[in-house]
């Protein structure tokens, strides 16, 4: 299925001068298998895909966030994969401006863009157009409020930007302390609450596309994923990363995985608990990625992961957008 149309089309088929590009979004939980249908989909579809995960801009973050191999990424183009390393700064600003490049690139080139990932924030920066506050890090400031969380609990410093932006409160877990941090760096930097700066200015044309599994049946993948990750090499891969000096602190190892066995390393838990830990994790990264990709959300149209003909279904379900019907 190729050929589709990169414009908005009038009642009649015909496109619209200036009309916003299409953008084909598949989003889901973790370990639902949203990277092999995504390739599948691209290859059927003439298009090239703009990963929306948070961990895999990091160079040298391979095994534990199952990142798409060399051969899956010769067979379609991808992007946003190994921008920047682990040390580096990068921000959701960051994000939504190389996303919508790579995007208006491919669509230059007449291909369909493919936004797949479940880091739920970034999915939702670049569909809804957020205006993102390009404010940059204060050390000192960040310093001192997670020494604050760290003094009296993540709770605290969650309850505090309840009372200055409950917006953002609403929409940010209070386990979260780094985004937690970011939002309250933001209010104490400008004066104004982040969600102020989050105004909805649509440029895309989009279908979002969800893949679900049942609870049961998503529990046993993920576990099966993580006993593979440790199988090809994640303890090594994580050792690896300390050895190069990139501590545990950092941002890009607070990944499922890294932290984990980075305790594990350190001899502070057992290789068993830190899998353990790995899984229970994930368990509740699925259910705030729930909170992002909500079921009952009108703008996805959800399909069963494991039914055998969810590729069939989802091309029809595309056939339908792309020609305007």
């Amino acid at each position: 299925m190729t050929g589709y149309r990169s414009l908005e089309c009038t009642e009649d088929g015909d496109t619209l001068a200036g009309a916003r590009p299409r953008l084909l979004v598949l989003v889901g939980p973790t370990a639902v298998g949203k990277t092999a249908l995504a390739l599948r989909l691209a290859e059927a579809l003439d298009g090239e895909i703009v990963s929306a995960d948070s961990r895999l801009v990091y160079r040298g973050l391979d095994i534990g966030t199952d990142k798409p191999s060399l051969a899956d990424r010769l067979r379609v183009p991808h992007h946003l994969i190994d921008v920047v390393d682990p040390a580096a700064p990068f921000s959701l600003a960051m994000y939504q401006e190389l996303a919508q490049a790579a995007i208006a690139g491919i669509a230059v080139r007449g291909r369909l863009p493919l936004l797949v990932g479940g880091t739920g924030q970034y999915v939702w920066a670049v569909v809804e157009g957020w205006t993102v506050p390009r404010v940059g890090p204060d050390p000192a400031l960040r310093a001192r409020l997670f020494a604050e969380a760290q003094a009296h609990g993540a709770q605290a410093l969650h309850t505090r930007l309840a009372q200055v932006d409950p917006v953002a409160a609403a929409r940010i877990d209070a386990r979260n302390v780094r985004r937690v941090v970011r939002a309250l760096e933001v209010y104490e930097r400008t004066g104004q609450p982040i969600s102020a700066g989050q105004d909805r200015q649509p440029r895309y044309n989009t279908l979002i596309l969800g893949l679900t599994l049942p609870r049961t049946v998503l529990y046993a993948r993920i576990d099966a994923r993580i006993e593979g990750m440790i199988a090809r090499g994640l303890v090594d891969e994580v050792r690896g990363l300390l050895d190069q000096g990139y501590t545990l602190d950092l941002p890009a190892m607070s990944g499922l995985g890294y932290r984990q066995i980075g305790y594990y390393l350190r001899g502070q838990v057992s290789l068993p608990e830190a899998i353990r830990l790995i899984k229970r994790e994930t368990r509740r990264l699925v259910r705030h990625q729930r909170n992002w990709f909500k079921p009952d959300d009108p703008r996805i149209r959800w399909f069963p992961a494991d039914r055998s003909t969810v590729l069939e279904d989802l091309l029809a379900h595309i056939k339908t957008w792309s020609n305007c019907c």
